[in-house]
């Protein structure tokens, strides 16, 4: 039987204020729009991100993008087939798949795991959950193979990538957000299903 370990947070994810002015410029076409020096945070389910900037010692100067491109939720039967032993204080979850692209841009290689760990699942509720951690055995989960972490990527590689998040059942998911750092606002893939 795995082991896991979710990572949940009522809006704590180092987001800040954002939500305060989160509609304000960011339709899909306001890439260099009319506030000068804004930069686009929402995008479509398929559209690559800016460059995003290791955060890693060891790739400092590597860059890189993320493109979700398919967001679908999983059943409880998905939870029970898992594997993955029940928490009870967490109550019931269901999974959801996330399936990306992660492209290295530039720089010296990077680890899949260093592309995807800001990767985050918001909920009709405001939950924001990150990426499941399997511990202690590997959960199974239908059509989405746990991905190989620690395979490197050189400029100009990609790697399609499916990543399970855990959120409470009844809960739908509503965006894909990749973190930007305390002070940065994330961005934004609405679910549209």
């Amino acid at each position: 039987m795995a082991l896991a370990v979710a990572l949940t947070g009522c809006n704590d994810l180092g987001l800040g204020k954002s939500k305060s002015n989160s509609s304000s410029s960011q339709s899909p076409s306001s890439g260099s729009g009319s506030k000068s020096g804004a930069k686009k945070t929402k995008f479509a389910l398929g559209e690559a991100s800016p460059a995003q900037e290791s955060s890693k010692t060891r790739s400092a100067d590597a860059k890189f993008t993320v493109t979700p491109t398919e967001v679908k939720t999983g059943t409880k039967a998905d939870m029970d087939n898992s594997g993955l032993k029940k928490d009870d204080k967490d109550g019931p979850q269901v999974p959801v798949y996330v399936w990306s692209t992660l492209t290295h841009t530039s720089g010296t290689a990077m680890e899949i795991s260093d592309m995807d760990d800001d990767l985050v699942i918001k909920t009709d509720s405001g939950q924001r959950t990150r990426a499941l951690l399997v511990m202690m055995g590997d959960a199974k989960w239908p059509n989405c193979p746990e991905p190989d972490s620690e395979k490197q990527l050189t400029q100009g590689q990609s790697e399609k990538i499916c990543t399970a998040f855990l959120i409470p059942e009844g809960s739908k998911p509503v965006a894909v957000e990749l973190l930007q750092g305390f002070h940065g606002e994330p961005l934004e893939w609405p679910v549209t299903n």
